[in-house]
């Protein structure tokens, strides 16, 4: 017996050593055989180096954006309206775009008010201006958590949510079939902390407008948080459901994704290397990568599609699934605003967390491919 205990040392010593390589593997360029064979592997694999990463996109730039945030700057309020109006019944699309022009409005105001002055019962407007206050309020309160937030952007924040919700009521009015004015309403449900009754009255006009709206489904799954107004138990099971209810092509595998990465963020004594290898978790993975090759093989230029592939590439990688790994960060690489590298803070550390779990995967492609 006393044998092996000294194979079990070993075996255990190993397997140390192979989880602390997965988490601390660096961002390539260090002084270290090590670190230069991974970024040498990364640059065999067509890899972007670190400081080439875009960390305010999740995908490349879209000129009609880029023009109609020019023009708005300029004071033009018309090509806004006209930005939004060229969406037309593709919710997806139309939500996207008023939260482009909602951001512009946080910024400076003043051609939004002279669309309102000018149309004030413009659905559209109403909706950019609903949306505008919510984004207003986020930015009071500011991103950190509740114990690193003072009193005064407390009282700031909810008392333009006040505002808010009067401005939601007023798209919600005009919205025919639109459900993007509810879908807005979900930072509101959040930040004032609505009852879950509340919210499925606000939920059943979304679904009734459209059923299966991505955006509306991932701003719902942070309500059921356990950090917001829910559990990890409902979630995920709104995640499950979700997932259950979309078909190949329309992304709802992400919302379990995410609630297995919500969960583990919220407890740090987690062990990725186990957690992420859950069978049901490997399953979920494996839906979504037939979720999302179906999407892209309908639509390649789909915005939504890196906003899967970016949790995928990651769950992927501690699943050890390293050829798939890198299949999806060769995909996205380039823009990484995404989940989970934008939970990490700012820049740096956004790129040093995305190119750590790239710069392994590839390395170990390479390895496999007779390389390194």
């Amino acid at each position: 017996m006393s044998h092996i205990l000294p194979i079990i040392v070993i075996l255990l010593a190993i397997y140390s050593w192979y989880r602390a390589q997965k988490k601390s593997a660096p961002s390539g360029g260090g002084a270290s055989v090590r670190n230069r064979d991974l970024a040498k592997a990364a640059a065999q694999l067509g890899f972007l180096p670190g400081e080439q990463l875009d960390t305010d996109r999740a995908y490349a730039p879209d000129p009609r954006i880029a023009a109609v945030r020019e023009a708005v700057r300029a004071g033009d309020w018309k090509a806004g309206a006209q930005f939004l109006a060229e969406a037309g019944r593709d919710w997806q699309e139309r939500d996207r775009r008023s939260s482009v022009l909602a951001d512009e409005a946080v910024k400076d105001d003043s051609w939004l008010l002279a669309w309102r002055t000018e149309r004030p019962e413009d659905p559209d407007m109403a909706l950019v201006f609903a949306e505008s206050m919510i984004y207003l309020a986020w930015e009071v309160r500011g991103s950190a958590t509740a114990k690193h937030t003072t009193q005064e952007q407390f009282a700031g924040f909810r008392r333009i949510l006040d505002q808010a919700r009067e401005a939601c009521a007023q798209a919600q009015a005009l919205a025919g079939d639109d459900p993007c004015p509810f879908i807005v309403e979900i930072p509101l449900a959040k930040g004032l902390g609505y009852p879950h009754e509340r919210f499925e009255e606000i939920w059943a006009e979304i679904v009734e407008r459209d059923p299966h709206h991505l955006a509306a489904h991932t701003s719902a799954l942070q309500y059921w948080c356990a950090k917001w107004r829910g559990s990890h138990e409902l979630a995920e099971g709104f995640a499950r459901s979700a997932a259950e209810k979309g078909t190949p092509g329309q992304l709802l595998t992400l919302l379990p994704l995410e609630a297995y990465f919500e969960y583990e963020i919220q407890h740090s004594d987690l062990e990725q290397d186990e957690f992420y290898k859950r069978p049901e978790i490997v399953a979920a993975v494996d839906a979504a990568l037939v979720d999302v090759a179906a999407a892209a093989a309908a639509d390649p230029e789909d915005w939504r599609i890196p906003q899967v592939r970016h949790l995928l590439a990651s769950l992927l990688f501690w699943q050890d699934r390293y050829e798939a790994a890198a299949e999806q960060f060769r995909l996205v690489d380039g823009y990484i605003d995404a989940v989970p590298w934008s939970y990490r803070g700012g820049r740096d550390a956004m790129i040093k967390a995305y190119v750590q779990q790239r710069d392994f995967s590839a390395a170990q492609v390479v390895k496999a491919r007779g390389g390194i």
